[in-house]
């Protein structure tokens, strides 16, 4: 499918869009920091269909809220699967090896494997969890990454036993602590028709990569994407970029759209909006409040005028 620059795109979204409502995974504090849980995993799940979405992308955070006193259990990982395939949502499971905020959210590959096996997901996304040198500009390939991108290569093909029990597609992700080079090298040595990147169009500013560039390497290996479209702001606090609703950021949306269409063989995206607080006392509810308007700002866009997503368009 890669070339055809009008063809579907499921639209799926990452639950830490409303992280602020618990789901997804805290991000920024550097430390285990995250929110109360104030809407179930059920419940985010008719959300996502009211707003025809056509699919979640969830991790081990989102299934603490499903009700469960197990909630990594087979019984009730089958369960959230059910309710996902009754209101015609695709699941995809995200995790990640040492998350900096959110703990939560950390597996093993086995365990990630297992838990998106359970969840009769299309995929697995990982984060690698890099820790880079102080000295960020021109670390691509450093040696301290290499030495820890091997042990995670290591872990990834052990693991490819299972990856081909589980016919599981597993999307190795650009985070904001990976230069689009390194992935494409986890992936290239791993070498499996099972195993790509994911893409995410934001990440590369945090380690001073063109968000364009490192599309255009990591596309034409991507099983996933991370569609997100943050502001770039001045101000005497420095230079930010800071969440905002799809088409009301500083990128160019359509201009990513086409590259996906035409650089990848990817149906779907998942959007995610990375909505901050204004300031550090501003009120939990006020942050809520905010959040889920970008997130329906941004369904509404990226429906509406950037055409993606298949349900019920007849």
């Amino acid at each position: 499918m890669t070339g055809k620059k009008n063809r579907p795109l499921r639209l799926g979204m990452h639950t830490y869009t409303l992280h602020f409502f618990g789901f997804g995974e805290s991000w920024g504090f550097g430390k285990d920091y995250y929110f109360d849980q104030v809407m179930s995993l059920d419940e985010l799940m008719e959300k996502a269909a009211q707003w025809e979405l056509d699919g979640l992308q969830i991790t081990k955070v989102d299934l603490l809220a499903a009700g469960a006193a197990e909630p990594f259990s087979e019984e009730n990982l089958r369960k959230v699967a059910a309710k996902a395939k009754e209101l015609g949502l695709f699941l995809e499971f995200n995790s990640s090896f040492q998350a900096g905020s959110d703990s939560r959210v950390n597996c093993t590959v086995r365990e990630a494997l297992q838990i998106g096996h359970w969840l009769d997901a299309e995929l697995v996304k990982f984060s690698l969890d890099i820790k880079r040198p102080k000295n960020l500009y021109g670390s691509c390939m450093h040696p301290e990454i290499m030495g820890q991108m091997a042990q995670r290569y290591e872990e990834f093909r052990d693991a490819i036993p299972l990856i081909e029990e589980y016919g599981m597609q597993i999307a190795i992700e650009n985070h904001t602590d990976t230069f689009a080079d390194e992935i494409l090298w986890m992936v290239e040595k791993l070498n499996h028709p099972l195993i790509g990147t994911c893409v995410d169009t934001m990440n590369p500013l945090q380690v001073m990569e063109n968000p364009y560039e490192a599309m255009e390497k990591m596309l034409p290996k991507a099983y996933c994407c991370h569609f997100s479209d943050d502001k770039i702001v001045v101000d005497p606090l420095g230079v930010h970029d800071v969440g905002a609703a799809h088409g009301q950021g500083s990128m160019d949306c359509p201009k990513m759209i086409s590259q996906i269409r035409e650089k990848s063989s990817m149906d779907k995206i998942i959007f995610e909006n990375e909505i901050a607080f204004e300031s550090l006392d501003e009120p939990i509810e006020n942050a809520r409040a905010r959040e889920l308007q970008a997130c329906e700002e941004s369904v509404q866009y990226l429906r509406n005028v950037l055409k993606l997503g298949v349900r019920n368009r007849g």
